[in-house]
């Protein structure tokens, strides 16, 4: 064996990760607002998919519980947007796991405290 090892904290947090994507409708809200400009709410994410609105919601909480959505209260609106810090870590996650790059000794960078919500 000659790889370094992935330090286990870091492992379970990208299983985290890589678990919250393992819905096709998770992944459908994650591309939908990474390609979205704006913050866009339950009722425009719920236009834009083939579920309700309680499923889009339970959805949106999982995903902002890993950190991947970050969730703006406008008076009593939630209006929810891709975390970029997410989109910057997400791939090298990939890329460790997969070997493509040799583990890194810092701890991930996407974590629901960079998605938290901003008021």
């Amino acid at each position: 064996m000659t790889g370094k090892l992935i330090d286990r904290d870091t492992a379970e947090k990208y299983a985290e990760w890589f678990r919250s994507l393992a819905d096709p409708t998770r992944v459908q809200l994650v591309a939908l607002l990474a390609r979205c400009p704006d913050a866009l709410s339950v009722g425009d994410l719920t236009a834009a998919l083939p579920v309700g609105q309680s499923t889009v919601s339970h959805h949106l909480a999982a995903l902002a519980a890993v950190g991947f959505v970050q969730v703006e209260r406008r008076g009593t609106s939630s209006f929810y947007s891709v975390n970029p810090s997410c989109v910057e870590c997400f791939p090298s996650a990939a890329d460790v796991v997969m070997g493509r790059r040799p583990p890194e000794p810092s701890p991930p960078c996407c974590s629901p405290e960079s998605g938290r919500s901003r008021s």
